[in-house]
């Protein structure tokens, strides 16, 4: 989703195959391994679109199953997709999860939408006989204490194999359509956590004062996400800036003038005017070494907060951040203000999952429109955009420090999907999604970032929701509808989640 070139792409995740069988049936029903064997590379090819995928090939013994699951775990994968090709034995499948300890999905993908009754034989039904051990399979993982899932539906083909007797070009019915959907989705999802576990968080300054519910321990992220923070000084970023030459200025101020709208003063609040040249050549030197840090520092996100003493140095320097931090966020760094860390987080499960996120809270309710403003002050993903973002000059930043530029923006029109990571009483991650519409209904003009967003229910009924799930009061909005994926990464990150 970055409108720039990434900075620090996320990692692919590393997905597991291995299709089933019994062995007994290779002698009875020649050129039934085979076919079986070509289903698992057509799965291979169609998932390493995603994906690096490490196909074992055909399981059918519990010897292998067994050497199945430690070739799977020193490829060290996220993510194992059972193919259940034709009926095999618990025995074969619960050693392959014994030894590798990565999450399980069984795919049950039958080749044929209806098998041709008058012509099938016993190999062309076992052929088709995945959802057999799919019930057995489940019941040992059940007294084994070993979780898993099951995406149901047609193989998809685009052809039909010469050894098949029924038609197999399943790829446009609705039950492949909606099964590879599904495998998608885990297999985007898998790249999160592994993308996250080798992350480094800036933390800048420190949390806005008082705002408690974005305090958290840094111990308790790093334990429940793999994630580093790094924790960085005013100190560290002035001296990057003392570094910035006119020239690396000038190339930002360039880059803005490129992607950012100019305004003239706002024709409602005399504290948004005209950005002056002053302030657009500072926040453009500041923005240069806001990517320096980033680069210094090797960062994947960054959070950030600094409430200086009036008239200091430092001041000035946050100041002018809210243009460089836009970029950043553009460039695959997301950026979150008033040091929200976990805000910080949601903003880079979007990013990785190349659907934005974009810094944001609740703005005001429209109660004739029925929307909700979501929208901050700070950084943009100006990606995600409906049209060029506006850059407003800032007489003060309200309940904060400093003067300095600012975007006025909204997300475009269509589909979106926040997400919020908060913090439950007894320490632990929770991820709050909820769907809805950005609408193209007015903003105001005060330099702020805002988007209408229409929920499914009125925006009485979705506060209450929402609220009662105690989130943290910032979230990240997404462009597309992705609460089944988002869900998908909860489930593989082991944290708890809910869909409103």
């Amino acid at each position: 989703m970055s409108l720039l070139q990434s900075i620090k792409p996320s990692r692919k995740p590393r997905i597991g195959l291995y299709s089933v069988g019994l062995r007994a049936y290779w002698d009875q029903f020649p050129g039934l391994r085979e076919r079986l064997v070509e289903y698992g590379q057509f799965i291979e090819k169609r998932m390493s679109v995603w994906g690096e995928i490490y196909n074992y090939g055909l399981v059918d013994t519990e010897s292998e199953g067994r050497q199945a699951g430690e070739w799977l775990s020193g490829h060290n994968v996220d993510l194992v997709f059972c193919h259940a090709a034709t009926y095999s034995t618990s025995s074969t499948v619960l050693p392959v999860h014994q030894q590798c300890k990565a999450p399980v999905v069984f795919l049950n993908l039958q080749p044929t939408d209806r098998i041709d009754y008058e012509r099938t034989t016993t190999g062309e039904w076992l052929a088709n006989c995945g959802a057999c051990p799919v019930p057995e399979f489940a019941n040992a993982f059940n007294r084994a204490g070993i979780s898993f899932r099951v995406v149901n539906g047609l193989l998809g083909l685009d052809y039909t194999p010469d050894i098949s007797l029924a038609n197999e070009t399943t790829h446009d019915r609705k039950e492949a359509i909606r099964a590879w959907a599904e495998i998608e989705e885990w297999v985007r999802a898998a790249g999160v956590p592994r993308t996250l576990r080798h992350s480094r968080f800036g933390f800048l300054g420190n949390t806005y004062s008082g705002m408690l519910d974005l305090y958290s321990d840094f111990t308790m992220i790093q334990s429940q996400t793999g994630l580093h923070v790094e924790v960085l000084e005013m100190c560290d970023l002035n001296r990057l800036l003392k570094d910035v030459t006119p020239q690396e200025a000038a190339a930002k101020l360039e880059e803005v003038h490129g992607m950012f709208e100019i305004s003239g003063d706002s024709p409602s609040d005399p504290i948004a005017r005209k950005p002056t040249d002053e302030q657009m050549k500072w926040s453009c030197r500041v923005a240069a070494a806001q990517e320096k840090l980033v680069r210094e520092y090797d960062l994947d996100a960054l959070t950030y907060y600094y409430h200086g003493a009036p008239g200091g140095e430092y001041e000035k320097l946050q100041g002018g951040f809210i243009i460089g931090h836009s970029l950043l966020t553009a460039r695959g760094i997301p950026c979150s203000g008033e040091g929200d860390l976990k805000t910080a987080i949601a903003m880079k499960i979007c990013d990785i999952l190349g659907t934005g996120g974009s810094f944001s809270e609740i703005v005001v309710v429209d109660y004739v429109d029925e929307t909700i403003l979501l929208g901050h002050d700070g950084p943009f993903h100006i990606a995600i955009a409906d049209g060029k973002p506006v850059l407003r000059g800032m007489g003060l930043y309200h309940g904060k420090q400093g003067t300095g530029v600012s975007v006025e923006a909204k997300v475009r029109t269509g589909p979106v999907t926040t997400l919020n990571v908060t913090q439950t009483g007894d320490g632990k991650l929770k991820l709050i999604i909820s769907e809805g519409e950005s609408t193209n209904g007015p903003i105001m003009r005060i330099g702020n970032t805002q988007t209408p967003v229409k929920f499914r229910e009125h925006p009485d009924d979705y506060m209450a929701r929402w609220f009662a799930e105690a989130p943290t009061h910032h979230c990240a909005i997404s462009i597309g509808h992705n609460a089944s994926l988002f869900r998908k990464v909860g489930e593989l990150m082991q944290v708890a989640h809910c869909i409103l």
